[in-house]
């Protein structure tokens, strides 16, 4: 049997995720093939057979695909599971979305977010916003799964020529339909792909502040700009941006956290970047248990004069 891992992608472009998906795959020992999605297929399929350790790439290709909806996908997706004992994806919002519907269809279990692959059906993740971490064991015939992106290593794409099938596409059901969709442009670098992030919190007080304060920090870093839960909330910074349990969850080389209080569910979308700065006033704050290195100081006088000597 086969690993099969569901592509996520822009239209374009994989998202950087699936090689790291594929990285996951490995630990079965068993063919990996990877399933494209898409309305314009071909230039995602030659992407995705370049990646070592895939066998076949899988093509669906239909007009609906241009914005595919949970629905379409899972109809797409069951009929192939027949020939796998795998189903997975990187841990995004995209396979929250498609795989526990694909995971009903087939009537087993939905694991999601694993940390580690012990063996072919026991897996590592984290609970309590990943202050517990469970061991669970799955006895359902197929696994379907998620994992988190930044505990595997990028596959790399090294122009390995995996062999390229189309695969049949069932016409997108009836019940649901993509309408729009609305989303903040930006030449910034998509948070969830950067590797270096400038996060504030609450302390800014303000958007107007997140812009006079944060921008110019992530400006001369070549930075994404993130958010708090709570700053989220107050209105300073869009939905988008926010790092987090229930928002995105990154891991660059970089993350400097400015005037947020390191709540856990802020710390478990951010703790496992590879360098961790903090900046906040308070030096009882959370995040300096978590952070590399902590600074105790006022971030209207500390950000200006960093983004100065930079």
């Amino acid at each position: 049997m086969r690993t099969l891992i569901i592509a996520e992608h822009d239209g374009q472009h994989l998202n950087e995720q699936v090689a790291r998906a594929v990285t996951a795959a490995q630990q079965w020992q068993q063919p990996v093939d990877i399933l494209v999605a898409a309305a314009q297929p071909d230039t995602l399929a030659a992407q995705a057979a370049a990646i070592q350790g895939v066998s076949n790439v899988l093509v669906a290709s239909d007009a609906a695909l241009q914005h595919p909806t949970a629905e379409h996908l899972a109809e797409i997706i069951v009929p192939l599971a027949a020939n796998y004992t795998v189903v997975l994806a990187a841990h995004s919002a995209f396979s929250k979305n498609v795989l526990p519907r694909v995971a009903a269809l087939l009537d087993v279990n939905m694991i999601s977010d694993v940390l580690q692959i012990v063996s072919a059906n026991t897996y590592v993740r984290g609970i309590y916003a990943g202050n517990v971490l469970a061991t669970v064991q799955s006895s359902d015939s197929k696994q379907v799964l998620t994992v988190r992106g930044s505990k595997f290593a990028a596959a790399a794409k090294d122009g390995a020529a995996a062999e390229i099938k189309s695969v049949a596409t069932p016409a997108a059901p009836a019940g649901s339909r993509w309408v729009t969709e609305a989303f903040n442009k930006s030449k910034r670098p998509p948070l969830a792909a950067a590797k270096v992030v400038v996060s504030g919190g609450r302390a800014l007080g303000s958007a107007e502040a997140f812009a006079e304060v944060l921008a110019p920090l992530a400006d001369k870093l070549h930075a994404a700009i993130g958010a708090s839960r709570a700053a989220v909330d107050a209105g300073y910074a869009p939905n988008d941006l926010q790092v987090g349990q229930t928002g995105v969850v990154v891991a660059p080389e970089l993350y400097i956290a400015v005037g947020i209080s390191g709540a856990i569910q802020h710390a478990y979308g951010m703790k496992d970047s590879k360098v961790v700065v903090a900046i906040n006033q308070d030096p009882e704050a959370q995040i300096f248990k978590i952070a590399d290195y902590g600074l105790v100081a006022d971030l209207f006088e500390a950000v200006p004069q960093l983004t100065a000597a930079l």
